[in-house]
C-alpha cells in the first residue's frame, strides 16, 4: 500500500550521484550567516527586529538544520519573516498562516513549524484559525509580534489597540474594548501560553526555546513597538524607560488552568512569562492514531483491493 513520504528524499549531486548524510554531530551549528536571507525592510527600531535576530540565535543554539525547519507568516509587516529565514516557509493569505501551517505539522511531524505573525492577523482576519488551532492542539509555535496597532496599512485600529488611542480608523480615539489575547488562547484550549515583550531579549529566547520544547500549540504573545505609528506604546514594560517587568510568580502552578486566566488579567502592563502549560493528546498524534487503525484494517491489501472494497460497499 503507497503512503506519503515521511522522510526527506536522499541527497544528490546535479549529476544524480548519492551524497552520504553527515551525522548530526558532525555537523556545525547553524549561524546567522547560514539562516539569513533577505535584508529586512522593517522600520529602524522595530521590535521585530530582537525578534528575529533570537529566531536565528534559536536555531543556531539548539542546532536545528536547514531541512527541519519550517517558518509561516500571513501578511503584515511581522509576517515577512519568511523572507528573511533561510528555509523551508510560506508567506501565506491574510489570516490563514495557521491553517497553512497545520497542514504542514500533521504531514511532516518531523519539522519544528515556526509560525509569525501581528495582531491584525492573527485576532482579526485571523481569529478563527487561532480558535480552533488552538482547540485541536496541533504540533507548532506561534510567535504573535503585538504592536496594538495596523503597521503594513498605516495606522488603524487593532483588535488590540487600547482604548482611547486615535488612528486613522478612530480619529476622535478608539472606544471599542480591545481583546485578551491570554484569555482567549487559555479559554480556547491552547496547551502552551507565554508572554514576553521585543526589549527584554533573555526572557523572549527564553520564552521561545520552552514553546518551541512543548509538545502542543504554544502561542506566545510578544509586545513589539511599532516606532512609525504607536511609539512608546510599552514604555510601562521597559525599565529603561521608567517602566517595569514584572514576571509571574514563581508559586504560580502553570498547569492550573483557572490561575493562568486570573493572572492574565492583571493591570497594564500585566505579567510576563509563562502563565499556562499542560500536556494534553495533540491533533497530529490523534491523526497520526486514526490512520494506523484504518490502515490495519487493510493490512495486506493492495490498493486496487482497498479501492473495490470501498465502491463495494456504496452499492
Amino acid at each position: 500500500m503507497n503512503t506519503l513520504l515521511a522522510e526527506p528524499l536522499p541527497r544528490t549531486t546535479a549529476a544524480g550521484i548519492p551524497v552520504a548524510d553527515l551525522l548530526d554531530a558532525d555537523r556545525k551549528a547553524l549561524t546567522k550567516k547560514d539562516t539569513a536571507a533577505d535584508h529586512p525592510t522593517w522600520c529602524p527600531g522595530c521590535g521585530d527586529f530582537s525578534v528575529l535576530a533570537l529566531y536565528y540565535k534559536l536555531i543556531e543554539k539548539r542546532r536545528i538544520w536547514h531541512e527541519k525547519i519550517c517558518t509561516v507568516a500571513g501578511i503584515g509587516c511581522s509576517s515577512r519573516f519568511p523572507y528573511f529565514v533561510q528555509a523551508h516557509g510560506a508567506h501565506f493569505i491574510h489570516g490563514r498562516a495557521l491553517a497553512f501551517a497545520s497542514g504542514i505539522s500533521l504531514s511532516r511531524p518531523d519539522l519544528h513549524v515556526f509560525v509569525f505573525g501581528g495582531d491584525g492577523d492573527a485576532f482579526s482576519i485571523g481569529g478563527n484559525h487561532f480558535t480552533h488551532t488552538a482547540r485541536k492542539n496541533v504540533k507548532l509555535t506561534y510567535v504573535v509580534m503585538d504592536n496594538q496597532v495596523y503597521g503594513l496599512t498605516k495606522a488603524q485600529t487593532s483588535p488590540t489597540t487600547p482604548i482611547g488611542h486615535k488612528s486613522k480608523t478612530d480619529i476622535w480615539g478608539s472606544t471599542d474594548r480591545p481583546i485578551n489575547p491570554l484569555k482567549q488562547a487559555i479559554a480556547a484550549g491552547a496547551t502552551f501560553v507565554g508572554r514576553t515583550t521585543a526589549t527584554n531579549v533573555p526572557h523572549l529566547l527564553a520564552m521561545m526555546e520552552a514553546a518551541m520544547d512543548h509538545n502542543g500549540f504554544s502561542f506566545i504573545q510578544c509586545l513589539s513597538e511599532c516606532i512609525e505609528f504607536f511609539p512608546g506604546a510599552f514604555d510601562a514594560a521597559i525599565p529603561r524607560k521608567g517602566g517595569t517587568f514584572p514576571e509571574i510568580p514563581a508559586t504560580h502552578a502553570a498547569t492550573d488552568e483557572y490561575a493562568a486566566y486570573q493572572l492574565a488579567g492583571t493591570e497594564w502592563p500585566g505579567l510576563f512569562g509563562i502563565f499556562y502549560r499542560a500536556d494534553r493528546p495533540t491533533k497530529n498524534a490523534n491523526e497520526a492514531k486514526l490512520i494506523a487503525d484504518h490502515r490495519a484494517k487493510v493490512e495486506g491489501l493492495a490498493d486496487w483491493q482497498i479501492l473495490k472494497k470501498n465502491f463495494d460497499r456504496m452499492q
